[in-house]
């Protein structure tokens, strides 16, 4: 088997990874939402529409 992030050969002590550092890499791609199902649920699109223009908003100023 070979690790998902570099494909050098896994390590038991980290598989399905290589070495810690791979295993870092692909937990931190979930937590950034790198890693995403994607969806054509309406409400779904809306939120992330929602989530987007929430966040481009200038501090201090009502929606």
């Amino acid at each position: 088997m070979k690790c998902p992030i570099c494909k050098r050969a896994t390590d038991p002590q980290f598989r399905p990874f290589c070495s810690k550092r791979c295993a870092d890499v692909d937990l931190a791609k979930w937590i950034n939402g790198s890693y995403a199902v994607p969806s054509d649920d309406p409400d779904d699109i809306e939120e992330a529409l929602n989530a987007v223009l929430n966040t481009t908003e200038t501090p201090g100023k009502p929606h």
